[in-house]
């Protein structure tokens, strides 16, 4: 889960709180600059730097949470968050995963969720099927989503917004029973979230509102 900056402040000592100020003082420059990082996609403004070393100076289990909020302090275009990816560690990039809801991106990022979604590493998968999957991924690559969860063990409490879309959903309601019958025939167990989500979309989708 990421932590607040008060969060964090009340873990880290005096040095890594000095270097945490130093980098969002930096990200946030560089998200008044005139000249932004999309201009030249090539270029690297310092606060990236910082984002690869975050681990190292306020510590691992801090990483994914400093990282954020540089990228939101920076208002990290796409050319950033592109670049961060598919240079960084898979630390690095689960924690572009985490926040991509939090960016003003639209459906620009889609194609680093479906990169994620068809890696074979847990911490990838689990962070691509977070709120921006939830709001952007189209019906049928949210499906398959559901199922690369159920495929590589990651819980399906790990899928934003699964009750909402999964309600009522005949099409992956077919999708998780066909699963479920190939596990079984291979002799293998069949994952509990499988029931979990079937049972979600046996549900009758919500009733529209007024204002739909």
């Amino acid at each position: 889960m990421l932590r607040s900056r008060k969060e964090l402040d009340a873990d880290l000592d005096g040095a890594a709180r000095a270097w945490l100020d130093e980098a969002l003082a930096e990200a946030a420059h560089a998200a008044t600059e005139d000249v932004t990082a999309e201009a030249s996609p090539y270029a690297s403004p310092p606060w990236e730097l910082r984002y690869a070393t975050a681990g190292r100076h306020c510590g691992p289990a801090n990483a994914d949470s400093v990282r954020s909020l540089l990228l939101i302090e920076a208002r990290a275009p796409l050319s950033s968050v592109t670049r961060l990816y598919e240079q960084g560690t898979a630390a690095e990039r689960r924690a572009v995963l985490l926040t991509l809801h939090r960016l003003d991106l639209g459906t620009a990022a889609l194609p680093l969720v479906e990169d994620a979604l068809r890696a074979n590493d847990t911490r990838l998968v689990a962070a691509a099927v977070g709120p921006y999957a939830a709001a952007h991924l189209d019906p049928h690559a949210w499906r398959h989503a559901v199922l690369k969860c159920l495929f590589t063990g990651v819980p399906v409490e790990a899928v934003a917004r699964l009750g909402e879309r999964a309600r009522g959903d005949a099409e992956l309601a077919r999708m998780l029973r066909d699963f479920a019958a190939e596990r079984t025939a291979a002799g293998r167990d069949v994952p509990a979230g499988l029931h979990t989500a079937l049972a979600l979309t046996e549900l009758a989708p919500a009733a529209p509102t007024e204002e739909s």
